[in-house]
């Protein structure tokens, strides 16, 4: 049996999952050196290449990417016990770093601290996120839970290394000025808004998605005029005129009334899934798993 030291396999587990040396190093509070050191015991601990230079830095061999795989069962074990112990001691206590994108704050996050209060020895640290739907999973290796989102069809995170909680399925329906030719259908078919001038959200994100799958139903690119991260600026432009746009019904409609219409977007599937993704061996944390399991119900009680 190969033997090795446990307690340097985080290394590798961080290696294949920030991409280099130095990003490692930022992240566990080491210098490049130290890391480097960690990896080349390791190394010689397993009798195997694990990394190879490429360039300037290194990337994991075959051999790496498996023993990094199993990196994250052991984490995951050492975790469990850990929790345990503690869960028999204190209970569920301690803080939990949750990173969320603005609309699901604005959807989840007031329910979620409601409902955080019959837990008083969990803290919950919170974090603004804002990145395209690839982007969601890395950040696991820095926040306790991370909720992202994606739009439908859209691959989810990968099994192996990080853990997912659906939470709710968002439709996107169309926003409207008040005085547009189309505010008073309740359904808009894709033919409608062929032409139209859309205000979007940067590329990659999933309400763009959606909005390419809309212009390739119609073999015509959308006209977008503005792109922006920020929904109340989208809801804004829409209703002072400057065009329409796909928005998520249940965080948007709140702002609606008096403001733009919202409408039905007929003919595609339109919406995207909200979800928190966690690491294993920290799904397993007591503290982390009420945390889950809160979110989970402010979703369904928002839903249902």
């Amino acid at each position: 049996m190969v033997g090795f030291d446990i307690a340097l396999l985080p290394v590798l587990r961080e290696l294949a999952e920030r991409g280099s040396v130095t990003a490692v190093a930022t992240a566990t509070h080491r210098t490049p050196s130290a890391v480097s050191q960690q990896l080349r015991t390791l190394q010689r601990q397993a009798g195997v290449p694990l990394v190879e230079r490429v360039g300037r830095g290194v990337r994991l061999t075959e051999h790496g990417r498996v023993l990094a795989g199993l990196a994250t069962g052991v984490a995951t074990a050492l975790a469990t016990v850990e929790s345990a112990w503690r869960e028999h001691l204190d209970g569920a206590t301690g803080t939990v770093d949750l990173a969320v994108f603005p609309s699901a704050a604005e959807l989840l996050l007031p329910g979620l601290l409601t409902r955080m209060r019959a837990h008083p020895g969990i803290a919950l640290q919170l974090s603004d996120v804002d990145v395209s739907e690839g982007e969601f999973a890395p950040l696991t290796a820095d926040h306790d839970v991370v909720i992202g989102h994606r739009s439908d069809g859209a691959r989810g995170a990968d099994r192996r290394s990080v853990e997912t909680v659906p939470l709710l399925r968002e439709p996107l329906d169309v926003a409207l000025p008040l005085d547009h030719p189309l505010a008073d259908r309740q359904r808009v078919g894709i033919e409608d808004v062929v032409g139209a001038t859309w205000i979007g959200v940067p590329e990659d994100y999933p309400i763009d998605r959606v909005l390419t799958a809309v212009a390739a139903a119609t073999d015509a690119p959308p006209e977008v005029a503005f792109r922006t991260i920020h929904l109340p600026v989208i809801e804004n432009l829409v209703a002072a005129g400057h065009g329409i746009a796909l928005v998520p019904r249940y965080t948007s409609r709140t702002r609606a009334p008096g403001r733009f219409r919202l409408a039905t977007l007929a003919d595609v599937r339109a919406g995207r899934r909200i979800e928190a993704l966690v690491r294993p061996d920290r799904a397993v944390r007591p503290a982390v798993r009420v945390v889950l399991e809160a979110l989970v119900a402010e979703a369904t009680a928002l839903t249902s």
